[in-house]
């Protein structure tokens, strides 16, 4: 029965916390050792492109924002 649990493919959250992790620089041996072994490369390469998009996104717009209210 561990044997079907191990063979899954990893879910849409466990994707997204393991590119959180490698974001902060914060990965656990175990959760690297399943990202490698269930993973597929594309889905993290796309999550972490799309993280990255949205980060810019929202630094820009922090940004924007102080710079309004200092009148700037």
């Amino acid at each position: 029965m561990d044997d079907k649990k191990d063979d899954r493919p990893l879910s849409f959250s466990e994707m997204l916390q393991s590119v959180l992790a490698a974001a902060f620089g914060v990965q656990s041996g175990k959760n690297r050792s399943r990202d490698f072994s269930r993973g597929k490369p594309s889905h993290f390469i796309l999550l972490g492109v799309l993280f990255t998009a949205v980060f810019v996104v929202m630094l820009y717009g922090l940004v924007r924002l102080v710079l309004h209210f200092a009148g700037v």
